[in-house]
């Protein structure tokens, strides 16, 4: 699966927030589906959806020990995710820094002519 794909995956499967916090809850440490269905008012069927929608955006797995199936955070994927934010916060600071240099440039210019709002 190619690079805009999995991103399309990834920001699909972090726009709903219940999903986000199963992420956030992972993000501690391993958790079968019935702890992670505890703070939900929904039943184990609708969680394993929003599971199944993690896990195929490649942001958890599920494992197999005995009758325990834990789930884990998958962080590369959000890595992925910050990434490409991160080039776009650039994007922002530097705009933001050009405003700032014309503001204070047409400060300078009133300043000079005496002119003020």
């Amino acid at each position: 699966m190619q690079q805009p794909e999995r991103l399309s995956l990834t920001f699909g499967a972090l726009a709903d927030p219940t999903r986000r916090a199963i992420l956030s809850r992972l993000a501690k440490g391993e958790a079968s589906v019935t702890e992670l269905a505890k703070p939900f008012e929904m039943s184990l069927p609708a969680v394993s959806k929003h599971l199944r929608v993690l896990e195929r955006a490649g942001l958890i797995t599920r494992g197999r020990e005995a009758q325990w199936r834990p789930c884990r955070l998958e962080a590369e994927r959000l890595k992925e995710v910050a990434d490409w934010v991160e080039r776009y916060r650039r994007f922002w600071e530097e705009s933001f820094d050009r405003l700032d240099e014309f503001l204070r440039d047409v400060q300078k210019g009133q300043k000079r002519t005496g002119r003020r709002k």
